[in-house]
């Protein structure tokens, strides 16, 4: 790495030589849809007013970075371009009016950032952000509309990916979408709470505001999906159960708290008609994690009558619409979507963090593999064939 910072030991002394000046280092590059990642040498320029410069020590891989690189939606298609959005690391340097951060802060990156003077930042109904907020269309950064990422040869603009590109030893962004944490917090494990757990259990905790006793259904036992069984059973939740259609997450959901397992393809009716009988109507919370809309009318019927509600956390790529009646709803049945967890990403995600060190949220069963940051597209592969929920790469 030439102009960088090679400490592996991930101590920083907070005097960095490369303040102010363009960085080379690795990063993984998506040329196309599907193409394999290209793991090679590019530029990094030094952030500029209220944008913070990242050393990444930690990402993993989420479905939406998957989706994103299989070009699954046409209008995202913008290459070449860094992609990833959960990590951890350091703060390298800072550009100007940033005073919230400083080089060597423990950070975690956020893809639905918070600036704190919009209108919606102010308002205690919504974790969205006038500037920040998520946007996967978004692929330059918001001070100037370019980007900070160029090509080693003829530095040709590389483009951003959901606020933060992780995918790179080195990132930039706007310091709206950087949560300082504490330092003490193993920065390994709060990698999962950028995106996968704290969406997950967010959802649980902030949207349907689950509490002890309560019946739920998970529809999709991903990271997401488990985060959700995870933050039920912290809640004290007495039944929850878990939908999948690959026989081997009843293990891992088992071993994170699910009580009961269905899959659909070993049952001869309805999954939302065994829900009911197996519940005595309905479930209190159901939660679609698969992006599939025939999934979220099961996740949707499943649910009690007169109280039931439907937490939509899938990502939905299809242009169709959803799959309810109108009149469904006179049922009492609601069904909302819920983004990063209703997170207010800067000011709730150190108290969150401060909650998992103390053993309150477990992280551990979450990573799953762990490969050097070179075997990226073996982490890919993991990723879509099942294998992992979390695959940890280290930079």
């Amino acid at each position: 790495m030439e102009n960088g910072n090679s400490n592996n030991n991930h101590t920083i002394n907070g005097n960095y030589e490369t303040a102010g000046k363009v960085i080379t280092c690795k990063a993984a590059v998506a040329y196309g849809p599907g193409q394999p990642l290209v793991v090679e040498e590019i530029l990094v320029d030094p952030p500029k007013a209220m944008e913070v410069r990242l050393r990444i020590l930690f990402t993993s891989i989420c479905h939406t970075d998957l989706s994103a690189w299989q070009g699954e939606n046409e209008a995202q298609r913008v290459f070449p371009r860094i992609l990833g959005h959960e990590a951890s690391g350091l703060i390298e340097s800072v550009g100007e009016g940033v005073t919230d951060l400083k080089p060597g802060d423990h950070v975690v990156p956020i893809f639905n950032g918070e600036c704190g003077k919009c209108a919606y930042c102010k308002s205690d109904k919504t974790n969205l952000c006038e500037r920040f907020r998520v946007n996967p269309f978004k692929s330059v950064m918001t001070n100037d509309g370019k980007t900070r990422f160029s090509t080693k040869e003829g530095g040709k603009p590389i483009y951003h990916f959901l606020n933060t590109s992780t995918f790179s030893e080195y990132t930039v962004l706007d310091s709206g979408c950087v949560v300082k944490i504490d330092s003490q917090a193993p920065l390994k494990k709060m990698t999962l709470l950028s995106c996968g757990v704290s969406t997950g259990l967010g959802a649980v905790w902030n949207t349907a505001d689950v509490q002890a006793g309560a019946t739920i259904a998970v529809f999709g036992l991903g990271a997401v999906g488990l985060a959700v069984v995870e933050g039920a059973r912290a809640r004290g939740a007495t039944k929850i159960i878990g939908v999948d259609i690959n026989p081997e997450k009843r293990t891992k959901g088992e071993a994170i708290g699910i009580t009961d397992f269905i899959n659909p393809n070993d049952v001869d009716k309805p999954v939302h008609l065994v829900i009911r009988e197996m519940t005595g109507g309905g479930v209190h919370y159901s939660f679609e994690c698969a992006g599939n809309l025939d999934v979220l009318r099961e996740a949707f019927l499943s649910t009690h009558d007169g109280w039931g509600m439907t937490v939509v956390l899938g990502i939905h790529p299809s242009p169709r619409l959803l799959p309810l009646h109108p009149m469904e709803l006179f049922d009492g049945r609601r069904i909302v979507g819920s983004v990063f967890g209703d997170f207010k990403g800067k000011t709730q995600l150190p108290a969150f963090a401060k909650q998992c060190m103390s053993g309150e949220v477990k992280l551990d069963e979450f990573i799953t593999h762990e490969l050097p940051f070179n075997k990226i597209n073996e982490a890919f592969q993991l990723l879509i064939d099942g294998k992992s929920l979390r695959c940890l790469l280290h930079l």
